[in-house]
């Protein structure tokens, strides 16, 4: 029997952040104000989130062998996740994003992947036992796609559910076969499902027409999410479903993202359906975007818990 256990392969990083009045133009140089060093990384975002809010989570990725890594670490056990299965590179240095905040709360940013781009099937592999007993896989595409790839195929094999946000979407828009053929459920943002389908998503018409664009690449269950609209949920052999978000005085939208994904995750372990797993990740995200930075805005499963039962949505 599965135990209630997330596991997460992906990417870590250390999060620079800055904000401005507004995002600088080409060659633009602007005076920031705040400033502050968070941990960071899709895959060590959702890790936290899952963590925070409730689940028993493990991570499988990599970072360099710096004060930078091991603060890392620190804060994924910090966060309740398993760190026993990450590997410190001799090699290439942790992770960096750099990230840039608007007064209106949207960012913009660069990263430089560095130790990500070396996990590798070995470190996947090594961490069989546990992807075994867990009940859902979660990934990202910060790291190859040859690792997703192999922790795709090795979850099919073990039974293990298995969830891949697409993120950041390769710009022609296209993944390997052999991993969405694996892949039980795929959870693109309106941009990402853009670029894997060609169809602009801006409502819940489009995103219909392009959740049926992407069950033809392989998965059988959509989830696409639409920012302050909430998330269209397309699940094999139901109705589509149309999910709200929740109202929240947004200030920095940095690993909403990341919040819904690894909350949905979480709830999903736990034993709840994807429709109330999405609805319990709605109100992760919303949450993130009151508050600055990744790894500071990830809500906790009673703060989550509380604005599903005492807020109302969009």
């Amino acid at each position: 029997m599965k135990a209630d256990q997330v596991i997460v392969v992906g990417s870590l990083s250390q999060d620079i952040v800055v904000s401005t009045p507004r995002l600088p133009v080409k060659g633009e140089t602007i005076r920031g104000s705040n400033f502050g060093m968070f941990a960071g990384g899709k895959g060590n975002n959702q890790a936290m989130a899952a963590g925070r809010a409730g689940a028993k989570v493990a991570m499988v990725g990599r970072v360099g062998s710096d004060s930078f890594g091991e603060m890392l670490i620190q804060t994924l056990k910090k966060n309740n996740v398993d760190a026993s299965h990450m590997v410190q590179d001799k090699d290439a240095g942790t992770g960096i994003a750099m990230i840039t905040v608007d007064s209106d709360g949207d960012n913009s940013i660069i990263i430089a992947q560095r130790a990500n781009l070396n996990l590798c099937d070995s470190d996947i592999e090594k961490a069989e036992s546990v992807m075994s007993q867990s009940k859902i896989l979660l990934m990202q595409l910060e790291v190859p796609t040859e690792a997703d790839t192999c922790a795709a195929k090795l979850a099919r094999k073990h039974g293990t559910f298995v969830a891949l946000n697409p993120a950041p979407a390769p710009v022609d828009g296209k993944l390997p076969e052999e991993l969405l053929e694996n892949v039980d459920v795929i959870i693109p943002n309106q941009t990402e499902a853009e670029l894997m389908t060609g169809i602009k998503v801006v409502d819940e018409k489009s995103a219909l027409v392009a959740a049926e664009e992407l069950k033809k690449l392989g998965p059988k269950n959509i989830i696409i999410t639409l920012g302050e609209l909430g998330a269209l949920l397309v699940e094999e052999g139901k109705p589509p479903l149309m999910i709200s978000s929740y109202k929240v005085n947004a200030i920095d939208t940095t690993a909403a993202g990341d919040a819904f994904c690894g909350a949905l995750a979480a709830a999903y372990a736990g034993g709840e359906s994807l429709a109330n797993a999405v609805k319990f990740g709605c109100a992760a995200g919303a949450l993130a975007t009151t508050r600055m930075g990744a790894e500071p805005s990830l809500p906790t499963k009673d703060e989550i818990e509380k604005l599903v039962l005492t807020s109302t949505t969009k």
